[in-house]
């Protein structure tokens, strides 16, 4: 096993971890909809080079959705880059469709979408709830797969979940408290999550819409080491807030693996691949104990923990590990 620990950029060897920054923004060449059932329609493109090295990014959430930052981790003369928003999320349509809804479903979805674009295998590349789907996705699709690469490791089980509470309540009480106050006084003694779940299927669209914001807002003053206002404003965008907030309590509630550390014992399905993890070591809503656990389980991975960093792969420390770990594998 290979674990990496990247110090504070003012930090010594200064040379060894001089920080990489995204590639600059670019607009894809073509794009799509992928009809996957009756209900669903899902949102596609395609950028970088037509004839590069193909790579797939699977975003978080669940419900989070693509967008034009998710693009740029990819050397864009070197890489094929698909990206794709997954039911119900981003311009994937119907926004915050629960039906037809599941790991399963997107992990089917995958398949469809690399048999479209003619594609023999590509890179995973997967953070949050993506390197959940990635792992899963893998397992079932191994041959589909040339390696993962994995940040801010997740994987649906129990303790995870409320972990997300707990530690919200601990390092973040004002967001914990806004959380809360968001229920009415019958719901808040007992479970947020059944709780929000109650509200998020109100028959008022406003009191949907109100309980899906502060999910939403809670979420996203977790997601950094230091919270960013713009992330938290965008979360309050309505359509943002709603998909992320209606299909992630769906999935916590749904979608927990049984037994829970199914994902775990079955990473002998993939051993065989090539597999970088990067976490960051205060992140406040995936715990970095899990991808310790999924490192030691997978004999070859290598584990890079950033010091300096929490949960989103924007952030400076993170965001240089993943452009660094995809321009080694594009050199090889």
């Amino acid at each position: 096993m290979r674990v990496l620990s990247l110090p504070p950029p003012g930090a010594r060897h200064q040379a060894m971890t001089a920080l990489r920054d995204l590639y600059p923004a670019i607009d894809p060449y073509v794009s799509g909809r992928l009809a996957v059932d009756e209900i669903h329609s899902l949102y596609w493109e395609e950028c970088g080079n037509s004839n590069g090295i193909p790579v797939v990014f699977l975003h978080g959430g669940p419900g989070g959705g693509c967008s034009a930052t998710s693009r740029r981790f990819f050397d864009p003369a070197r890489y094929r880059v698909i990206l794709v928003d997954q039911r119900g999320a981003g311009r994937s349509t119907p926004n915050g469709e629960l039906r037809n809804n599941t790991t399963a479903h997107l992990i089917a979805d995958l398949e469809k979408l690399r048999e479209l674009r003619g594609i023999e295998a590509w890179h995973v590349f997967g953070g949050s709830w993506g390197s959940t789907l990635a792992v899963a996705y893998a397992q079932e699709f191994a041959e589909a797969c040339l390696s993962l690469t994995l940040r801010g490791i997740f994987l649906m089980r129990e303790w995870e979940i409320r972990w997300l509470f707990e530690v919200g309540r601990l390092f973040r009480p004002q967001a914990w408290e806004a959380l809360l106050g968001g229920l009415p006084p019958t719901l808040r003694e007992g479970d947020p999550l059944e709780g929000y779940a109650k509200l998020l299927e109100h028959p008022d669209h406003a009191v949907r819409l109100s309980a899906a914001r502060r999910w939403s807002i809670f979420e996203a003053t977790l997601a950094n080491l230091i919270p960013d206002a713009t992330r938290v404003t965008e979360a309050n965008e309505e359509q943002v807030a709603y998909a992320m907030a209606r299909i992630e309590v769906h999935y916590f509630r749904n979608n927990r693996y049984q037994p829970e550390d199914q994902l775990l014992r079955r990473v002998d399905r993939i051993s065989h691949l090539p597999a970088t993890i990067v976490q960051g070591r205060y992140d406040l809503l995936c715990p970095p104990m899990t991808a310790t656990q999924l490192h030691r389980a997978w004999p070859g991975s290598r584990l890079i923990m950033v010091e300096d960093a929490g949960h989103s792969a924007t952030e400076p420390g993170i965001r240089s590990a993943l452009v660094t770990v995809m321009d080694e594998i594009a050199a090889r």
